[in-house]
């Protein structure tokens, strides 16, 4: 097996990762993630009750969960896609061991990736079984985005990634730094939209019109376990926490705007071309998310907008690791 079959096929892996990342929000946003009151199957079948008498049955088994189409189908492909995903990653760490390398740093990241999915597996159940408990659903965003993470630096390990960039820019601290504040907005970004708090705030830069800062629930709103037998669909928080929580988010905003703002104009002034490539595409990614973020505050969230928002973050992550990955590759060359 050769390692640049291997590395495109790793990469193929990684942009299906994130087809199913995007899915995944489509149906959280779509509220669909309850589509299907059982799992793996839906209402006990492989795919979705559609004759009369199915949906007779369907619902005689589940009283509290009528069957609405639209819904099923969404949770369905998104299970399908997820369940092609395992396939894949399953095949690539087949495959990490038929390819010759020269470090076992490819084999390490591939088995990690299948029992990463196994998990991710684990919490698409609960997420079902546990009905949205906002805990288990962002929980299955982060390690969602970390399987997709974990594939794009398969890729780069495996393909030698960017070890042509030239010197590091020595930016290698204020990397890591920007991808730990990435990594927290997107579990906030997560809690959010798992709470309903997204149109919490329905103004921009103020909470509401003429009211900058609201009165707000920090109480409630950070309470990762509530017990279980609830039904979180549609979101059991009171405005004032829920306000809290679309506030903190928006804080952490700006903080990544001024770590990867800074991060982004230093690699542009220090780093050689290659890095100065994935600068620009930060940048531009960073003010993409950016417009995303105000535009679903006062178009009051449109799906699209918010999807886009979900796959941006996804693509800001991976540029991320993509920069932190040519300084410690350059790094370990001098």
């Amino acid at each position: 097996m050769s390692i640049k079959f291997f590395s495109r096929y790793s990469l193929l892996v990684t942009v299906f990762a994130l087809i199913v990342i995007v899915l995944g929000a489509f149906v959280r946003l779509s509220d669909a993630g309850l589509g299907c009151p059982d799992w793996p199957g839906c209402y006990g079948l492989i795919d979705v009750p559609q004759t009369d008498q199915e949906i007779e049955v369907a619902e005689q088994a589940f009283p509290q969960r009528p069957v609405e189409e639209s819904k099923a189908w969404k949770e369905m492909f998104h299970r399908y896609f997820a369940g092609t995903l395992g396939i894949l990653i399953a095949v690539l760490a087949v495959l990490s061991f038929r390819t010759r390398f020269e470090s076992k740093s490819v084999q390490l990241l591939s088995v990690s990736l299948v029992g990463l999915v196994i998990f991710q597996a684990l919490l698409g159940m609960w997420t079902v079984t546990l009905q949205v408990k906002p805990a288990i659903v962002t929980l299955h965003l982060l390690f969602g985005m970390a399987t997709v993470s974990l594939l794009w630096l398969t890729f780069l390990n495996s393909s030698g990634g960017f070890s042509n960039a030239g010197n590091p820019s020595g930016l290698k601290g204020l990397t890591k730094l920007a991808l730990w504040v990435v990594i927290g907005q997107i579990a906030l970004g997560g809690w959010t939209s798992t709470n309903y708090a997204a149109l919490a705030c329905t103004a921009f830069p103020g909470c509401y019109a003429g009211d900058a800062w609201p009165d707000m629930d920090f109480s409630e709103a950070f309470v990762l376990w509530r017990g279980l037998g609830i039904n979180y669909e549609f979101g059991v928080l009171e405005p004032d926490a829920r306000a809290a929580i679309h506030m903190i988010h928006r804080l952490g905003a700006l903080l990544v705007l001024i770590v990867v703002g800074v991060l982004g104009l230093q690699a542009l002034k220090k780093a050689q071309a290659a890095q100065r490539n994935i600068a620009i595409i930060l940048l531009i990614l960073l003010g993409l998310q950016l417009t995303l973020g105000v535009l679903n505050v006062i178009l009051s969230l449109p799906l699209a907008n918010a999807v886009a928002h979900n796959g941006v973050a996804a693509l800001l992550l991976l540029a991320l690791i993509a920069y932190y990955h040519t300084e410690t590759r350059l790094l370990g060359r001098h």
